[in-house]
């Protein structure tokens, strides 16, 4: 299971840029075509996240669906699996989304003095 080591790195990249405050929300996006199951990352994301400055963080996940441009006649089309067929009949697909791994946002807790 990949996915534990990829959220081993989130929660690692997220703590730097916390800089020490306690992270509220984290929200990553994840493409449809990543081969990273979001499922998993949430279940490794409590596990992971003990005992850092994300323990009890609220991770919300946004599931980005694959995208191509047909190389033939220029058709956008939607994709389920990282290859497919266009309308025009051409399999010349460039991907254009859906294989992102990305951290969007993450919300620190700001102290009042």
């Amino acid at each position: 299971m990949h996915e534990l080591g990829i959220t081993q790195n989130i929660v690692s990249i997220v703590s730097e840029y916390a800089e020490g405050k306690k992270v509220q929300r984290v929200l990553l996006e994840i493409g449809k075509l990543s081969a990273i199951m979001p499922d998993a990352v949430q279940f490794c994301f409590d596990i992971c996240s003990q005992g850092t400055v994300l323990e009890n963080a609220n991770l919300e996940i946004i599931k980005t669906p694959g995208l191509a441009v047909c190389r033939q006649c220029g058709a956008e089309i939607s994709l389920e699996k990282p290859f497919g067929k266009c309308n025009c009949g051409s399999t010349q697909l460039d991907l254009i989304a859906g294989e992102e791994l990305k951290i969007k946002e993450i919300e620190v807790e700001e102290l009042c003095v």
